[in-house]
């Protein structure tokens, strides 16, 4: 067994540098596609960890409260709409933690704020919902209480992003099923050459009676390797790629946006391992696809 394996990988790397010219162009094609779908990955990981700390950050309703609502009266309108089915949990936030929750999302930039005479933000309650789709019952209700200055509730703009979000995973796809088969066809054909080029040697392996993965296994070692390159290479590119948006953009998008970006180490992780076993896959069904087009034994 081991015997078959080591005279495969002999024979692999052989007509791997005797069709250098089509193995490089495989090689190149692969990495290309690899790297193209570690972009739409790493689009669409981010995308949707934004998502989900939109849902989070929207699945509430602001209730601003005027300045002339007293504490006895907010706290009756705190139980009044925490006794609501639709609604998860109230949280009486008074106008001096606003200001404070500011100061931390500005960060470096807080000291904006500290010429302020006074402080221009109200008193409020944060509804938290049950089901994000329930907000805007609660939001009518609470329009209508005494007390209320102004109610928000961004249930269309969340809609939007779940929108924009679905669409893009589903081009994602689409996008990576394409550049797979095309990977397949490049693989396919460069086994082809070598089947091409060995055809007189096969012949005479048939006639004394080699097996057909003794045939087959040089082909494909041949495609793996190819794969198992192009895996390496693409994961090199992508992942300094990563590193240096995550170092560029994280900061800012947690100070503009209120999000951030997924950790590198975790991304660089799953990029790897995604990388490696779709290089592999592609270079050994590609490998098999063509043998059993050419090599019908």
């Amino acid at each position: 067994m081991f015997r078959n394996a080591s005279y495969s990988l002999k024979q692999a790397s052989k007509q791997i540098w005797r069709n250098k010219v089509m193995s490089v162009a495989s090689t190149f094609v692969i990495t290309a596609m690899l790297f193209v779908l570690g972009l739409f990955f790493m689009l669409t990981a981010n995308v949707n960890m934004a998502t989900e700390g939109v849902k989070e950050q929207f699945n509430t309703v602001e209730v601003f409260l005027l300045d002339k609502t007293s504490m006895a009266e907010s706290l009756k309108m705190q139980k009044s709409i925490q006794a609501m089915d639709e609604v998860d949990s109230v949280v009486y936030i008074t106008k001096d933690e606003a200001l404070l929750n500011f100061k931390i999302r500005f960060g470096e930039n807080s000291y904006l704020l500290d010429g302020l005479t006074e402080n221009p933000l109200p008193n409020s309650l944060r509804v938290t919902l049950n089901d994000l789709e329930k907000g805007e019952i609660v939001a009518e209700v609470c329009r209508t209480m005494d007390g209320v200055e102004d109610v928000r509730y961004y249930a269309t703009e969340v809609n939007k992003i779940l929108e924009i979000t679905s669409v893009l995973e589903k081009v994602a796809l689409v996008i990576a099923g394409l550049l797979l088969i095309t990977s397949m066809i490049v693989i396919s054909n460069t086994i082809k050459i070598t089947v091409e080029s060995r055809k007189d040697e096969i012949t005479i392996m048939k006639y004394i009676g080699a097996t057909r993965w003794f045939i087959r296994g040089p082909m494909l070692c041949e495609g793996i390797i190819i794969g198992f390159i192009s895996s390496l290479i693409a994961f090199g590119i992508s992942s300094a790629l990563y590193i240096k948006i995550v170092d560029s953009f994280a900061t800012r998008l947690m100070l503009l946006a209120s999000t951030t970006l997924v950790d590198a180490q975790y991304m660089i992780i799953s990029l790897g391992i995604i990388f490696v076993v779709l290089g592999i896959s592609i270079g050994a069904v590609g490998s098999i696809i063509s043998m059993r087009r050419y090599l019908k034994a």
